[in-house]
């Protein structure tokens, strides 16, 4: 096969639409990685907000405890 002819075929291939299975398994492929990373991304956001209820009650023990005189203003 010349250089000319294995030129055309590959251009042929690359212009040759694709089958709708092959399409569909892309799509497919695209949708599972951005499911994937939204939940990662709730994984994480989840973890922020346990962190600051935490974080909230904390300070407000705290506050409560320093407003009662239960313990030194520092």
């Amino acid at each position: 096969m010349s250089f000319r002819e294995s030129t055309i075929k590959y251009i042929k291939e690359l212009v040759k639409p694709k089958p709708i299975r092959e399409i569909i398994e892309k799509e497919m492929r695209e949708a599972i990685i951005k499911k994937l990373e939204a939940e990662s991304a709730v994984e994480y956001d989840q973890s922020v907000v346990d962190y600051n209820k935490k974080r909230i009650e904390r300070l407000e023990k705290r506050l409560h405890e320093h407003s009662d005189g239960g313990g030194d203003d520092i």
